[in-house]
C-alpha cells in the first residue's frame, strides 16, 4: 500500500511560493540577529574575564582604564574598518532598515552606499554600539526602550532628513544616484586668535 502524500493530509496548510518567501525573509532576519548577537558575545567574552583577586599579583593588576582602541569607527585603520562595516551590514539591512526603515521617499531618503558617507557611517556605528549594550540582558528590561528613544530615533531623524547626509542621493529604485555632499571649507588660519605679549606680574 502506498503511503499518503503528507501534503494531502487533512488540516495541513498548503505551502505556496509566498509562504516560502516569507519563511526565507524570517530566516534571513533571524540569522542577521544571531550574527550580530554573536559579535556581542565574542566582545563580551574578550573584555570580561572574571578571576579571583588573589590570583593576580598587585604589580600585575590591569589598569582601571585599559587601552582598548578607539570606539568611533572614523578612527579605525583600513583593516579594522573593513571588518567592522562587514559585521554591521546584516544589522543595518535586517534590523535597522527592515524593522525601522519605513518607506524610502524623497522626504525620508536612504543611500545603499551609506558606508561612503562619513557622517552616516559614524552615526550608524555609534547607534549599533549602543544597540549591542542596551539590548543585552544586563541592561535591564528598559534597555531596548532607552536605545530606541535615545539612539535610534535621533539617528533616523538625522539620516532620513531631506537635508541630511543622503540629501544628494536620489531614492528612486529605478534611477539610483549616489553623490557625496561637498565638505565645508576648513578653518581659516587668519581667524585664529594671536598670542599677545606676556604681561609682567603685578
Amino acid at each position: 500500500m502506498t503511503p499518503p502524500d503528507p501534503a494531502d493530509l487533512p488540516g495541513r496548510p498548503a505551502v505556496t511560493p509566498e509562504t516560502l518567501a516569507e519563511w526565507r525573509t524570517t530566516l534571513t532576519r533571524l540569522q542577521a540577529e544571531r550574527d550580530s548577537l554573536a559579535v556581542v558575545a565574542d566582545r563580551l567574552s574578550e573584555e570580561y574575564e572574571p578571576q579571583e583577586a588573589d590570583e593576580v599579583p598587585a604589580d600585575e593588576a590591569p589598569d582601571d582604564h585599559p587601552d582598548t582602541g578607539p570606539l568611533t569607527i572614523l578612527a579605525f585603520d583600513d583593516d579594522a574598518l573593513a571588518t567592522e562595516v562587514a559585521t554591521m551590514v546584516p544589522w543595518v539591512d535586517h534590523i535597522l532598515l527592515a524593522v525601522y526603515g519605513q518607506e524610502i521617499t524623497s522626504g525620508r531618503p536612504w543611500c545603499t552606499r551609506w558606508p561612503e558617507h562619513d557622517e552616516a557611517l559614524a552615526r550608524i556605528h555609534h547607534c549599533w554600539l549602543a544597540w549591542q549594550e542596551l539590548t543585552d540582558a544586563r541592561s535591564g528590561a528598559t534597555g531596548p526602550s532607552v536605545w530606541q528613544r535615545d539612539h535610534l530615533e535621533p539617528l533616523l531623524l538625522k539620516l532620513r532628513s531631506p537635508d541630511g547626509p543622503f540629501a544628494a542621493c536620489t531614492t528612486n529604485p529605478d534611477h539610483l544616484s549616489h553623490r557625496l555632499l561637498p565638505a565645508p571649507v576648513f578653518t581659516d588660519p587668519d581667524s585664529l586668535p594671536q598670542p599677545g605679549p606676556i604681561r609682567p606680574p603685578a
